[in-house]
């Protein structure tokens, strides 16, 4: 029935699963709890594009669909976030919901970056604690947190497109199905055949 669209079930989850587990693994060393709820939120939604591409169910493609739109909202968010657009600030709370002062992990493990620990027990008040000064970084962890937020839309808008044609080629076969009758109770091509009795009449005469 759905022979065509087989070839859809091999490339559809691949990309898309991969690049949110590792979007999901820097935010997990960095705990960012914001981002941490939206990537697994995120992840569920690509393993019910991939069950119902395999399972042929236009619904949940659809669903994966318009969940592409939200997560490329929230990542336009996180760019404005990270860039400081409208009033935001990177070295604010908002993505940790304000319950912790950590930051994205790459502000201190960027490429080239070294991380320095200094002594403040020198200063009243602050005895066993330690200023951290990271220097040497090649790119700043906003512009590679920018990054991995314009990849994520740029592989979601691939994900809408794709959803979009795999619905169309399941919709254009079901409709190819009914029109030969695939659904209908009774075959298109019904011969009208006579009783038994009736046969033998016209022989007989």
């Amino acid at each position: 029935k759905h022979c065509g669209c087989r070839s859809c079930n091999s490339t559809f989850p691949s990309p898309f699963q991969l690049a949110a587990l590792e979007r999901q693994v820097f935010d997990f060393l960095g705990y960012q709890w914001a981002p941490i709820l939206a990537n697994f939120l995120h992840i569920i939604i690509v393993i019910l594009g991939l069950f119902g591409t395999i399972q042929y169910r236009p619904r949940y493609i659809v669903v994966y669909a318009i969940w592409t739109a939200i997560w490329v909202t929230w990542n336009i968010f996180i760019i404005c976030f990270y860039l400081e657009v409208g009033g935001l600030s990177k070295d604010s709370e908002l993505l940790t919901f304000n319950i912790s002062r950590h930051q994205s992990w790459w502000s201190e493990n960027g490429p080239g970056c070294v991380r320095k620990e200094a002594s403040m027990s020198g200063i009243k008040g602050l005895d066993n604690h330690s200023y951290i000064s990271v220097i040497g970084c090649a790119l700043e962890y906003r512009y590679i947190e920018v990054m991995h937020s314009s990849f994520q839309i740029l592989i979601a808008l691939v994900g809408f497109v794709y959803a979009c044609y795999v619905v169309s080629v399941f919709t254009e076969e079901e409709d190819s199905f009914d029109f030969i009758g695939g659904f209908d109770p009774f075959p298109l091509y019904h011969v009208n055949e006579k009783p038994t009795n009736l046969l033998f009449k016209q022989t007989y005469l």
